[in-house]
């Protein structure tokens, strides 16, 4: 049975880039079905598409009878799936440091999601960030500095080739080239392969073609 996954829109959506790329990694086939956020008829849309058992909430993993909510639910599963190997550093301790990193990014970083949304669309230049935002990014470049001088040194990825870490941080990697942070010269490098990664590109572009706008996305936060 084919899998199939809900996501938003892939301008605003950093969540659902989560699933998207987890779904991408697992060299499964999907289905992938895009329900926009916020738009008229949104309730609606939730009820037409079955979306209950989420609370509404994207993205959206169907496999037959299972039904998975939340990015990081969605990587594991489809980790339990295809073999840890594809998802995960085989080293110990580097997948320590990596489940680490990505429990910390799936429920922190407040500040520089609030201050900073995601938006694929638009380039913000001398947009003013928050406080809170620029120590979430000193925070993340930390992890980053980390993990490349520990890890990475079979490739170019966070862990050296592309991993479940990369996954959850790609939607930061996106916040930063939105608002113009200005980045120490690894992490800019980093920052360049991710935006050259083709699953990324292949993101970036379905995100140019769509026509919906969410405005209070629209313009940098005062």
């Amino acid at each position: 049975m084919t899998l199939k996954l809900i996501i938003g829109n892939k301008t605003y959506s950093s969540w659902s880039m989560r699933g998207w790329l987890a779904a991408k990694q697992s060299g499964l086939h999907f289905e992938e079905l895009t329900v926009p956020l916020f738009e008229e008829g949104w309730d609606e849309r939730q009820r037409e598409e079955d979306l209950a058992p989420s609370s509404g909430k994207v993205p959206i993993l169907w496999d037959g009878d299972s039904v998975i909510w939340d990015s990081l639910a969605i990587l594991e599963y489809l980790s339990d799936k295809v073999g840890r190997e594809r998802f995960w550093p085989k080293d110990d301790v580097a997948r320590g440091m990596a489940r680490a990193m990505c429990a910390e990014m799936h429920a922190g970083y407040q500040p520089l999601r609030r201050d900073c949304p995601m938006n694929t669309r638009k380039r913000f230049e001398g947009a003013t960030i928050s406080e809170g935002a620029r120590d979430d990014a000193v925070r993340i470049l930390q992890l980053w500095a980390e993990a490349r001088s520990r890890f990475g040194k079979e490739g170019p990825y966070l862990f050296g080739t592309f991993s479940a870490a990369d996954i959850m941080f790609a939607p930061v990697v996106t916040r930063f080239v939105t608002y113009g942070f200005t980045l120490p010269g690894f992490a800019q490098s980093y920052v360049d392969t991710m935006m050259g990664h083709a699953w990324i590109e292949e993101w970036y572009a379905a995100a140019a073609e769509e026509e919906w706008v969410i405005a209070k996305y629209d313009e940098p936060a005062a």
